[in-house]
Order: structure tokens, then C-alpha cells, then sequence
């Protein structure tokens, strides 16, 4: 076995466990018991365009899986905000060495003074594993209302979930998204992207 891999493949190992375990602890704000599969990971870079963001938001970024595959996928001169409730995947978060990444514990209905907080600019893309189906109705209108207001002109609203209910709370929103598939993953998952205009 490559010896690179160990590394990255026990620091999957400890997340996944660590996943797990939060799940146990609140299932209603984690969703999942496991994190999301490299080949998830691929599908929601492809559709978040992240190449030329310059600034990104990640609400639900978990133990951070996704976060160091979208930072490879971001320019040297880009941001990524991760915007997370739970204090422990908070903890996974700030382990992560990028200075490029800012982490905030804190409700995804922050965004517009977390922009503010830290002088940052509209974001491009806004990516969220967050469960909508297990959070209340009013919470995910207002969630998706706020990253409509604050996606810059031409951005991109990008969610990963098993259910559907994060379409049927954001269409009124944002208009129909495009939809794929990813079924290796644990669940399959739909990918849903929108565009601001």
C-alpha cells in the first residue's frame, strides 16, 4: 500500500467515527452516520464550479471530509467559510491547516453578519449538507432565504441530501434547480443546484 494513502485513509477512518458518534448524539442536526464518499465529494465540486470562487460558505461541513476536498478545488486566493452548529465537528474543523478556511460555530441563518464579521465579499457558491428534512419548516425557509439574499449575482446554491425536502422548500425560492444522483454513496444522495440570476 502507498504509504501517502495511510495517512489520509486513517484520517477518513477518524472521521467517519467521529461522525458516527454526533449522529448518536443528535441524528435530527447530523442526518447521516457516515461522512459523504469521495465520489459525493467529486459530484457536488462539479456542480459548485469551484475552480473560480472566491469566496465559498459551507453550511453542515460535519468533521470536514468535504471541506479539505473542496479547499483542493479552490484558487490560492479564494476563502472558504464553514458555518457548523455542532461544537464537536467544530473542533474537527479547526484542525484543519488552510489559511484559506475560516470555521464558525454557529445557525446557517448567520451569513449576513458573518459577512461582516470578517469583511468578507457575496459568496459564488453556497454548499450545504445541511439535513433539511429533520430541521424544522419555517428554520429551512429562512435559511434559504437568507443564502438567496446573500449569494452573489451569477452564484450558486448547491445542496447534497437523501430527501427531497430541500426542493420542495427552495423552489419557491430560487426557481427549479437541476438535480443528479450520486448512488455511491451511504445513503445515495440528490444533488440540487440553483442559480442565482
Amino acid at each position: 500500500m502507498n504509504n501517502r494513502l495511510r495517512p489520509q485513509n486513517a484520517l477518513r477512518q477518524t472521521r467517519s467515527l467521529d461522525f458516527f458518534r454526533e449522529f448518536l448524539r443528535d441524528p435530527e442536526i447530523v442526518g447521516s452516520i457516515i461522512p459523504s464518499s469521495r465520489f459525493l465529494e467529486e459530484r457536488i465540486i462539479k456542480a459548485a464550479g469551484l475552480a473560480d470562487s472566491r469566496l465559498v460558505i459551507e453550511l453542515g461541513p460535519g468533521t470536514g471530509g468535504t471541506t479539505t476536498s473542496f479547499l483542493s478545488h479552490m484558487p490560492a486566493n479564494a476563502s472558504l467559510l464553514t458555518i457548523e452548529i455542532s461544537e464537536s465537528f467544530t473542533d474537527c474543523l479547526n484542525a484543519i491547516n488552510d489559511a484559506r478556511l475560516i470555521n464558525h460555530c454557529g445557525s446557517a441563518q448567520e451569513i449576513e453578519a458573518l459577512l461582516k464579521q470578517y469583511d468578507l465579499p457575496a459568496p459564488d457558491v453556497v454548499i450545504s449538507g445541511i439535513p433539511f428534512s429533520t430541521i424544522e419548516r419555517e428554520t429551512g425557509q429562512q435559511i434559504l432565504t437568507t443564502v438567496r439574499d446573500n449569494l452573489a449575482p451569477g452564484g450558486r446554491f448547491v445542496a447534497y441530501q437523501f430527501r427531497d425536502q430541500v426542493a420542495q422548500l427552495a423552489t419557491p425560492i430560487f426557481g427549479e434547480p437541476e438535480v443528479s444522483r450520486e448512488l455511491l454513496n451511504i445513503p445515495p444522495m440528490r444533488v440540487y443546484r440553483w442559480l442565482k440570476p
